[in-house]
């Protein structure tokens, strides 16, 4: 019995959800047959159920529910809200008893008898329907449920199926529809049994675990690898890599769930908070089967229901309001949840009133949290982001919908804590839309390793920009003082620096200035948080890895510079990065630093405006025989080094496996040849790039410098493999044409092989 009680509950739940959902739908389209009979079915078999277990109290409910279900369905009343409201009441009271059954196993004392006298009189007091809603006059194959997964049935059941939306309600009350409908959806879910188990989620999370100590193991022996030369060993262990990777990759597919089972959820509570405020909503959600891991899901639940209530109450506006605006009396909130980037992204729109900039200044000089003299330098969008604050709010009195100045801080200091972030555009009088991007998986991440007065820390690489590398003569010329606080001229723009080792107190402090003179060099990982870019300063920079995140203990955990920690390849135990808390640690994040930085960028940039005409940043290489060449730095993905072991075939084209995919190779390298055969040792350096959403590898000879320059490439110059030369640096450098070399190689043309071999082509 316990097994079939815990069955129960886990069926009955998932049908209460679609009851909202589905309640909420019909309250559209009142006369929605189809919609109607599921609605029916789900009831008539939770009441079923509960009968045979002998949970008296849930029966009463759900079979008081069942008969006004029953006339809705004979066509004897017409859904309206009164109706829908009790019936949602229905579904609440069905929820608590759950509740009730999974904690004492027992329904509870409360026989809801105030709730089913109401429904009953809901019941009672609807006058017949002279005509019984009839759907024979829609083509016959529109009256047939048929689901994407389900067989198609037999002949003689479309017709039976078909006979009976057919009938009169007079006809239908003598006939047992539910029987038939029972023995189909009986026969349904024994099919999708067949394809599908429910596995308890704790052991998943075992699992996750395995596969995560798994994943450390697979870095150890990768790392162990890297010092040896049997090829056995090393074609073992890229085979171990791999499959790993697959697993680990699948393994995380466990885990995920559609947004659909949060979004879900929405309907209902709109519609009962439009009602509540005397407004019409509807909502518009696209994306639903978007998957996350199920610990990302649990924690947006709070931020996307604070933004769809705060859409509701404060920005789609009263009917009376939206038809004097021209707009029409229903307002609309859409849900838009979509991959890109390795991120989800969520969009939460209305097009309400949209978001008074001027009434935002005056409340936030009203509560401190600017002065006026800030707010005359803030932008219409800086000013619109305050409403993140703590504390702040718009309404003029509390309710139980809004006014304590919690809602958008609750978005915005959960999504923060998954090392998300949130943003919102508003246009006053059209709406607006607060946009969310957050990680896939906590999990497991792709981080950047680096170094600080010994000690490794990981960096996730969902906040990373890019790097630079700065030698010792051009860092003191290149490092400017704004406030006493270090800042680089990265593109015009003021970069401000924070030293890793005095944030995390490993060296004793002076002023950034003075620690600049002690650096040889200077390794900068340009860093965003909040929409702030920053750099933080390391002693050096390594490569980037797959790491399985583990809790901090309690010690560390006051520590905002920390997110977690993770175990390397060689047992050492690092300490991942919490950006955000860098950021707020160095108070870059204060509004203060934040306009003085702007104001000094924008001084920066009208004098740069005065003076230069536009520029682009350059990655200068040198290629086979000496070439001097160039490509656009915002086409290179990174730049890396390869073993000549790590280069193979796969048909006529080389290329290497890279991040779980096959990359190909162009090559343009003279030491190739020498250390595939041996003769010569040490890594090849390749520079990844993305051209037209493809990518590839170019093996060159020697990464020669970054450059920043205006120039004018003349064509007559080209050849196969260049657009053009130009002057770069007072030398002629070739620029590479990479939608050509790109087709090759992805394609059939000869640049798999090296320069020569390409020259000779031509």
């Amino acid at each position: 019995m316990d097994d079939i009680v815990k069955e129960f509950l886990i069926e009955s739940n998932e049908n209460l959800d679609r009851l909202d959902r589905n309640l909420v739908e019909l309250e559209k389209s009142p006369r929605d047959q189809e919609l109607l009979a599921d609605i029916f079915r789900t009831i008539h078999s939770i009441k079923g159920t509960t009968g045979f277990l002998g949970f008296h109290h849930l029966e009463s409910v759900a079979h008081a529910g069942e008969n006004l279900l029953s006339r809705l369905r004979d066509g004897l009343m017409i859904l309206n809200p009164i109706i829908t409201s009790g019936l949602l009441a229905m579904v609440d009271a069905i929820r608590e008893m759950l509740t009730l059954i999974e904690a004492t196993a027992a329904d509870g004392e409360n026989n809801y008898s105030a709730l089913i006298a109401k429904i009953n009189a809901l019941q009672d007091s609807a006058s017949p329907q002279n005509t019984p809603v009839l759907v024979a006059a829609e083509p016959p194959t529109k009256s047939i449920r048929i689901t994407a997964v389900d067989p198609v049935p037999a002949q003689e059941d479309l017709a039976t199926e078909i006979e009976l939306h057919q009938r009169s309600g007079e006809d239908r009350r003598k006939q047992d529809i539910p029987v038939e409908v029972e023995r189909r959806s009986g026969k349904d879910r024994r099919d999708r049994a067949d394809s599908n188990i429910r596995v308890d989620v704790a052991l998943l999370e075992r699992l996750m675990d395995l596969v995560g100590e798994l994943v450390l193991t697979r870095n150890q022996i990768i790392q162990h690898a890297a010092g040896q030369r049997d090829s056995a060993f090393l074609a073992v262990s890229q085979r171990l890599n791999l499959v790993t990777s697959d697993m680990r990759e699948i393994i995380m597919k466990t885990r995920l769930q559609p947004i659909q089972n949060v979004m879900g959820k929405f309907p209902r509570m709109v519609r009962d908070l439009a009602l509540a405020c005397g407004k019409e909503v509807r909502i518009e959600a696209t994306g639903q089967d978007t998957e996350l891991d199920r610990t990302i899901l649990e924690a947006i639940k709070d931020p996307l229901t604070h933004a769809v209530r705060n859409s509701v109450d404060h920005g789609i506006e009263t009917p009376q309001v939206r038809l004097a605006a021209g707009k029409p009396a229903e307002g609309c909130l859409s849900l838009r949840a979509f991959h890109e980037g390795g991120q989800v992204n969520i969009e939460i729109g209305d097009d309400g009133a949209g978001i008074d900039p001027a009434r935002i200044r005056t409340k936030a000089i009203e509560k401190g949290l600017i002065t006026s003299q800030q707010a005359d330098r803030m932008n219409a969008h800086e000013i619109i982001s305050l409403v993140f604050q703590p504390g702040f709010s718009t309404a003029d009195k509390v309710t139980n919908v809004s006014g304590r100045g919690v809602g958008m801080d609750v978005v915005k200091t959960n999504i923060e804590k998954i090392g998300g972030t949130v943003d919102i555009q508003s246009a006053l009088g059209h709406g607006s839309t607060v946009r969310m991007k957050i990680p896939l998986t906590l999990a497991i991440i792709p981080v950047l390793i680096v170094r600080s007065a010994g000690q490794r820390f990981a960096i996730p690489q969902v906040s990373l920009l890019e790097l630079l590398r700065l030698e010792a003569d051009k860092a003191k010329q290149a490092i400017e003082m704004v406030h006493g606080a270090p800042v680089y001229r990265l593109r015009g723009s003021l970069l401000p620096l924070l030293f890793l080792g005095r944030q995390l107190q490993q060296t004793k402090g002076e002023a950034g200035g003075n620690q600049v003179n002690r650096f040889e060099e200077l390794n900068i990982v340009v860093l965003q948080a909040e929409g702030q870019h920053f750099g933080l300063v390391v002693d050096e920079i390594h490569d980037t890895e797959e790491i399985v995140v583990k809790p901090l203990g309690k010690h560390l955990k006051h520590i905002s510079a920390f997110s977690g920690a993770t175990v390397m390849g060689d047992g050492e135990v690092a300490l991942i990065l919490d950006v955000m808390g860098l950021a707020q640690g160095g108070r870059l994040l204060t509004e203060a630093k934040k306009l003085a930085l702007q104001e000094a960028a924008a001084a920066s940039r009208a004098e740069k405006q005065s003076t230069d005409i536009e520029k682009q940043e350059l990655l200068l290489f040198r290629t086979s025989q000496g070439r001097r060449t160039a490509v656009t730095l915002s086409s290179v993905d990174r730049l890396e080094e390869f073993k000549a072991s790590q280069f193979e075939r796969a048909g006529q084209k080389l290329v290497v496996q890279y991040r779980g995919e096959l990359l190909p190779i162009v090559n343009l390298s003279d030491k190739f040849d020498a250390a595939q055969s041996g003769t010569t040792e040490g890594p090849l350096q390749v520079l990844v790039c993305s051209h037209n959403g493809q990518r590839m590898g170019i093996v060159v000879d020697q990464i020669l410098d970054v450059a920043e320059e205006s120039v004018s490439i003349e064509e007559r110059w080209k050849d196969s493999l260049s657009k053009g030369s130009a002057v770069v640096h007072k030398q002629v450098t070739d620029f590479l044409d990479l939608s050509t070399m790109l087709d090759s190689a992805h394609g059939d043309g000869p640049f798999s092989h090296n320069f020569e071999t390409v020259e000779a082509a031509q």
